[in-house]
């Protein structure tokens, strides 16, 4: 078990609140019954006063408690089982030449399909297929600066035709394949910073949206690692709207009680994640489109950050520095947000009527005296 300090205020407020967070941190005692149990642990809540605590199962066993029978706590947990399995599949995800399927991934898990899907979006904060998706992408555009040609980089990426390598490349990387071998020559590229619970985030941005998103150690380091990755484009600092617009999306990712707290995964599975939401976050509404903060929180897999979403997407640019078209989302009426202008209300039920009738069959009712 990994200790953390938490006194015991701290230990008695999880024990209280089943938090399976806390699991791996303590078990607690009970003096009347003699076992111990998890954070988590189900059981009918005991009196504070018979209760200690200890920062491993060895610690209580050797005082003389034996192990809950129903949470188990001497075995690996529900918790780090799922966490297990989800870094299997995502290594799998990563690296086999054709995908899983689903329903290969959940076997190999134990699982069924539909709980598999539900628990990876859920511990991940991605679907295995998109997780899959951003993994080819990155390794399209390190094929396409080392292959001898875009075509050999197709297929040493998995796709299966160059067509779909284009469309990923054109849809998410905003250049065409060959522009990307070239290293964005002649390109002008805007970047900004913004700071994540994974690190320091920078993203760049063609004319036609954004390109590339990394994590650097150090905000000064963003324009040589930019560098390495497209040495012909020429880069240019971002305005005030672009760095807090790019703040803004990263604000809308996070949460801090989602996937990252949920399930202990490697840095390098989170951060292909996260960087795969930041992205989505940032192109989630076309161009000269409207959408409901619903239907981008739905879209991210945070319906429940609807309520928080104020401020999304506002604007079709930043300053006149695109990151990506976007438009403007509504609220789920059709009222735009407080600050903007104001426009016409939804139609009223005699116009949605009467448009009913004029869109029916030759136009007019049937008189069935």
């Amino acid at each position: 078990m990994n200790a953390v300090p938490m006194d015991d205020a701290a230990r008695w407020a999880a024990v209280v609140r089943r938090d399976a967070a806390a699991e791996g941190t303590f078990v607690y005692a009970v003096a009347t019954t003699g076992v111990f149990c998890r954070p988590g642990c189900s059981a009918r809540l005991p009196r504070r006063g018979n209760v200690a605590f200890f920062e491993s199962c060895g610690a209580a066993q050797d005082a003389g408690y034996r192990p809950c029978r129903r949470c188990r706590p001497d075995a690996p947990s529900r918790r780090a089982l799922q966490a297990a399995a989800l870094v299997g599949a995502c290594r799998r995800l990563e690296t086999e030449e054709r995908p899983p399927t689903l329903r290969a991934l959940a076997e190999a898990a134990g699982m069924s399909p539909w709980h598999f899907h539900r628990l990876f979006r859920a511990g991940v904060g991605v679907t295995p297929r998109q997780y899959a998706a951003a993994h080819r992408l990155q390794r399209f555009s390190a094929a396409l600066r080392s292959a001898g040609s875009v075509t050999e980089a197709v297929y040493a990426a998995g796709f299966g035709a160059p067509s779909r390598a284009t469309e990923a490349a054109q849809g998410w990387l905003r250049m065409t394949p060959s522009a990307i071998r070239a290293g964005a020559k002649g390109s002008v590229l805007r970047y900004g910073t913004g700071r994540s619970s994974l690190g320091q985030v920078v993203v760049a941005a063609t004319e036609r949206g954004v390109c590339a998103i990394e994590f650097v150690d150090r905000a000064e380091e963003a324009v040589a690692r930019l560098r390495a990755r497209f040495p012909g484009a020429r880069f240019e600092r971002g305005d005030a709207a672009f760095s807090a617009r790019l703040r803004e999306a990263i604000s809308w990712v996070e949460d801090p009680g989602g996937p990252e707290v949920a399930f202990p995964l490697p840095l390098d599975i989170r951060g292909t994640a996260f960087q795969r939401r930041v992205w989505q976050a940032l192109r989630e509404i076309p161009h000269g489109q409207t959408r409901s903060y619903a239907a981008v929180a739905e879209g991210l897999g945070r319906p429940a950050a609807a309520r928080g979403g104020t401020g999304l997407c506002l604007e079709s640019s930043c300053g006149g520095h695109s990151l990506p078209p976007c438009g403007a989302p509504r609220w789920s009426s059709g009222r735009l947000p407080l600050g903007r202008s104001a426009q016409a209300g939804p139609a009223r039920p005699r116009a949605r009527a009467r448009d009913r009738r004029a869109q029916s069959p030759g136009g007019c009712s049937v008189n069935r005296g």
